[in-house]
């Protein structure tokens, strides 16, 4: 299990890889307060579901744990494919990750 403490602005939240789970997870305190789901696929991941809890919206909680994974992707020689609609939009406005897409 990978993880990260995060801090910014007002959020400070631990990212956290649960592949029991299938999910990069952002915990904020004792809470789940979002996650993207994946599925592995030889040496590719695909990521078709991102959520964040409504009372946490609107504070980039699901950019954070989506970078996270991408990362984390990246660092493990993977590739991504972006089925979740918030994932595909990320990579299109981070161009950086662009070389991820399967």
């Amino acid at each position: 299990m990978r993880a990260l403490s995060h801090q910014c602005k007002d959020v400070h939240v631990e990212l956290i890889d649960r592949p029991e789970r299938s999910r990069y997870e952002a915990i904020e305190g004792n809470e789940v307060v979002a996650f993207a789901e994946y599925d592995v696929q030889g040496s590719t991941v695909v990521m078709p579901h991102t959520v964040t809890m409504p009372e946490h919206r609107g504070r980039g909680l699901a950019a954070m744990v989506v970078q996270f994974a991408l990362d984390d992707i990246r660092a493990e020689g993977r590739t991504v494919v972006p089925s979740c609609w918030f994932v595909a939009e990320f990579i299109a406005e981070h161009p950086d990750y662009a070389d991820l897409v399967a």
